[in-house]
């Protein structure tokens, strides 16, 4: 290994528009409770827990919670910043939140069911969140584990251009009226298997577009949501470790000059208790 080094320079707007974020799989553990997190956290939520009143903040927050070192003054002591002044960063509260899940279950059911926060919150965020609803989602039972089709009742019918093109109408739609400047995908639904690489059916932009047109049995519903994504020019950030990002969906991506990013938030505490597992068996 050689080290290489590369000098690089970023441009950011300095006003920050106004973003949505769309969540695939917003009724999930994950999805609803990020909600659930961002509007106890807008609403300055507090609660009680064994270990007493807890208040919502967004410590751990890489960009919220974090400093930066600026220098020293003259007596020596070094002056810190917050990372967030540091640039015309987005605040959190201010997103304008939504998304798709297969299952129709309202936010606040969906946030009783995954069991994640504790019961004190769960009821003052309940109505607040009892009347969210996810839109129908794409639904292909091939490339996620079969125990999810008792949940799937709430999914898209129509062939994957059509399916396609419904994902686009609802980024549309969403961005229209909630007045949006920009909308930001965030793929956070059940992991996918991994979609074969073949020639002519994902390995370049023109094909894969072709293959959604066809219904190509290897198009996952994550890469689907990817060119929605991309052709609507909205960043996509995929939240599980499969490969959405096949060749073609990177060429379509790069020939629209849309941000994709991510090949896994969610696994680590999968990892660590398969970890856990192996070694509590040997």
């Amino acid at each position: 290994v050689k080290p290489s080094k590369l000098q690089m320079q970023f441009k950011t707007e300095r006003k920050v528009g106004k973003t949505g974020v769309m969540l695939v799989g917003l009724g999930g553990n994950n999805g609803c409770t990020c909600i659930a997190g961002a509007i106890a956290n807008k609403l300055g939520l507090t609660w009680e827990t064994k270990e007493g009143t807890q208040k919502s903040n967004y410590w751990g927050s890489l960009l919220l919670a974090s400093t930066v070192k600026l220098g020293n003054d003259r007596q020596g002591n070094s002056v810190y910043t917050p990372m967030s002044n540091m640039l015309p960063l987005l605040n959190p509260n201010d997103i304008v939140w939504g998304g798709w899940d297969i299952n129709g279950t309202n936010l606040g059911e969906a946030m009783k069911r995954s069991k994640v926060l504790d019961y004190d919150l769960q009821t003052k965020l309940y109505p607040h969140m009892k009347d969210i609803k996810p839109l129908p989602s794409i639904y292909f039972p091939d490339f996620i584990a079969a125990n999810q089709g008792e949940r799937a009742d709430n999914v898209l019918t129509g062939t994957k251009q059509e399916q396609m093109e419904q994902i686009r109408k609802d980024i549309r739609d969403f961005k229209t009226k909630n007045g949006l400047d920009q909308v930001i995908l965030l793929w956070t639904a059940n992991t996918e298997r991994f979609s074969a690489v073949e020639e002519g059916v994902n390995d370049n932009a023109e094909n894969i577009l072709s293959s959604i047109e066809m219904g190509e049995a290897e198009v996952s519903a994550s890469t689907v949501f990817a060119v929605a994504s991309i052709l609507e020019g909205c960043t996509f950030i995929n939240g599980s470790p499969q490969n959405t990002f096949v060749p073609g969906v990177v060429e379509l991506a790069r020939q629209k000059k849309v941000f994709i990013a991510g090949d896994d938030f969610k696994s680590g505490q999968t990892k660590m208790k398969s970890v856990m597992v192996d070694f509590l068996v040997s």
